[in-house]
């Protein structure tokens, strides 16, 4: 991980619904090269954070800045820097993967020409289906073509909502491999995930987040080292060796969550 530069700060940030706190005063920073997990529990926080670093609500206090631009005082420079995957695709069904790569690079003012088209192509494993409809493809097919088209502008934050969520195990690895590649160019990622062997596999660090507040942010194994011996913890263990998993259970607790 290179931490030379903080790609997102958040600054102790509060999002409220009327009376109801969905996060109380967190604060994290995410660098370049870097893959950061958001864990936690259904109503935790996770979305109403991502919301307000995409800039989709206001948050009633704290500071995010991306590059260094405040996502309220300058939203048109802070998006600019960033690129967002969401958990359910919206491109057009009936439009073929070669005419959605063609719109969205004009969307970001990119011209491809027919050499650059069958390199990407090529590069996100979809020459076969260059004139598919879109909603024609395979769960991880879709998955490919989203996230080339959430980085089509070089940003230098990525967001990504459980992105492989209903993905295979060879579609997930996939993905995982792409995000990993992601990361060595020097993007800074944010993944959210309900796969612990996900934030275990890919994440650099990762925060747990639960009742709004920040619980902890390490690397998985040290966070696992940390809070191995606890007595929830053990308890949450079902087969005598520590994961993370057991570690998110024994600090959030077992109740399933709306």
């Amino acid at each position: 991980m290179k931490e030379q530069n903080a790609i997102l700060e958040v600054n102790g940030l509060e999002v409220a619904y009327g009376s109801f706190k969905a996060v109380k005063n967190i604060s994290f920073n995410v660098y370049g090269g870097e893959i950061f997990g958001l864990l936690g529990p259904n109503g935790a926080g996770k979305t109403s954070t991502l919301s307000a670093i995409e800039g989709l609500l206001k948050p009633q206090a704290g500071q995010i800045a991306i590059c260094g631009y405040d996502i309220q005082q300058k939203p048109l420079y802070a998006r600019a820097n960033m690129g967002v995957q969401l958990q359910s695709t919206s491109f057009q069904p009936e439009l073929t993967v070669t005419e959605i790569l063609q719109l969205y690079a004009g969307v970001y003012g990119l011209s491809l020409s027919q050499h650059q088209l069958q390199a990407i192509l090529k590069d996100i494993k979809l020459e076969d289906a260059a004139s598919k409809r879109f909603g024609q493809l395979s769960g991880g097919q879709q998955q490919r073509v989203s996230l080339f088209i959430t980085t089509i502008h070089e940003p230098q934050l990525v967001l990504l909502d459980e992105p492989t969520t209903g993905l295979d195990p060879q579609s997930r690895r996939q993905l995982w491999a792409r995000i990993e590649a992601m990361r060595d160019k020097g993007h800074a990622i944010v993944l959210t995930t309900h796969s612990m062997e996900e934030a275990e596999a890919i994440c650099d660090r990762i925060a747990i987040i639960d009742h709004g507040r920040i619980l902890t942010i390490d690397s998985p194994q040290s966070i696992i080292d940390e809070h191995r011996h606890q007595p929830e913890v053990i308890q949450a263990s079902r087969k005598g060796k520590i994961t993370l998993e057991d570690v998110f259970i024994g600090l959030t607790g077992a109740a399933v969550r709306s």
